[in-house]
């Protein structure tokens, strides 16, 4: 790695450790205080034009209008996942830069502990959402801490990573129970083949490919340590309803809705992430060629030769920081870190050199106009954090997510 890295994700994690991990996101405008003393928090029109409002705002109100930083569950995952990437390394080069040891092992239990606490709770198995009220366009409202497939997916995820490194028993049990959350909780469209895991167990958000991917990946996961043929077997049903959602040139479109009819960077990395984690774990490799397919379509069309991630496959702004994030992920789950080293590297470069403010985190987007440079936790600098301690580990080393033996 090269010292300007090092330096980054030094500076980043001290950033993030200063705040103790809790901080603002994008969609957090309806934790105002002052928006909750009003009328209009009952309409939805209103709620929605807030969190616009402030999504898009390059100018943060969030202390003005009393939006208080928060510890989000997927977040703390995200770090969770990024300490015991960094654990992985140490003991593999011996280089305790980044702290020693003991002091990351402290870390990842005191993150998998806090993240325990942070369940939703009602539902079958264990689970995690936001911690803000959401309003999806006009459809719905998702209340403050209802559990998603994609948060809980990173969050179950980290757990079982803490436990390979801790032997604690209960956050493999805590993790291995959201099985039963996906099972039991989320609801199924079905398609001519297979089905389709909703995003939430709310009703009328079943349309999105990488949320039901992500359904697919954890019951992957959970497959490893259960050894249950019904987790193996409804995750190829999930795995099936989507790839035959493909489209030729390896492509997936965000969702099944007119309004979904688009294709960008990173949940085109989430299902590729998905299917790899599927296939390594279940040893089913009857979707091999998708895995392929989708991925040459991903390398040619989200990235500039000078390193510049772009959003969509045929435009490149707003430049998102998942957008180059997710490249290093995806190249180590699918081993692809070498053959695509100086891409990676052009990259990562790019990246710190644009979106990483002097004081550590990292920007949200960057547009053609003027950029919103507002520190999301979450959003922005748990999942930079939780990127660049995968492009630490490139020769695909991560326990959880291996072949079983």
């Amino acid at each position: 790695m090269s010292q300007s890295f090092k330096d980054s994700f030094q500076s980043l994690k001290s950033y993030c450790e200063s705040e103790s991990f809790a901080g603002w996101d994008p969609y957090d405008g309806l934790n105002s205080k002052v928006f909750q003393a009003t009328p209009f928090k009952k309409w939805d029109l209103a709620r929605l034009a807030w969190i616009q409002g402030f999504k898009r705002s390059p100018v943060n109100f969030r202390k003005l209008l009393l939006v208080p930083k928060e510890y989000n569950a997927k977040g703390i995952g995200l770090f969770l996942t990024g300490y015991c990437n960094i654990y992985k390394a140490q003991q593999k080069t011996g280089n305790e830069a980044l702290g020693t040891q003991t002091e990351i092992l402290e870390k990842i239990n005191y993150l998998a502990e806090l993240l325990m606490s942070l369940q939703s709770k009602g539902y079958s198995g264990a689970c995690w959402g936001y911690n803000f009220d959401w309003q999806a366009r006009r459809l719905f409202l998702f209340p403050k801490n209802t559990p998603t497939v994609v948060a809980t997916t990173f969050c179950a995820t980290a757990l079982f990573q803490a436990y390979e490194l801790t032997k604690n028993i209960e956050y493999k049990k805590t993790a291995l129970s959201s099985a039963s959350f996906v099972i039991n909780d989320l609801n199924r469209t079905l398609k001519e083949n297979g089905f389709l895991f909703s995003y939430s167990p709310m009703k009328g958000n079943n349309t999105v490919y990488n949320a039901s991917f992500m359904g697919s990946k954890l019951l992957s996961l959970c497959y490893k340590y259960s050894k249950e043929e019904q987790h193996k077997e409804l995750a190829k049903q999930s795995i099936i309803a989507c790839v035959n959602a493909q489209s030729k040139d390896g492509s997936w479109v965000y969702g099944e809705l007119p309004v979904q009819n688009w294709i960008d960077s990173f949940h085109t990395g989430y299902n590729l992430d998905a299917l790899q984690v599927y296939q390594d774990l279940t040893g089913d490799t009857a979707f091999k060629e998708n895995i392929a397919k989708g991925f040459e379509f991903y390398i040619q069309n989200f990235f500039l030769e000078d390193g510049t991630p772009k959003y969509y496959h045929n435009k490149i702004y707003p430049i998102d920081i998942h957008c180059p994030a997710q490249l290093f992920v995806t190249l180590n789950r699918l081993n692809e870190f070498e053959t695509h080293k100086k891409l990676a590297e052009k990259v990562m470069n790019w990246t710190i050199e644009n979106m990483q403010d002097k004081k550590g985190y990292f920007y949200y987007q960057l547009k053609k106009g003027i950029s919103s440079k507002i520190p999301y936790m979450r959003w922005s600098n748990a999942f930079m954090f939780y990127a660049m301690s995968f492009y630490m580990n490139t020769d695909n080393t991560d326990a959880t997510d291996k072949k079983p033996v």
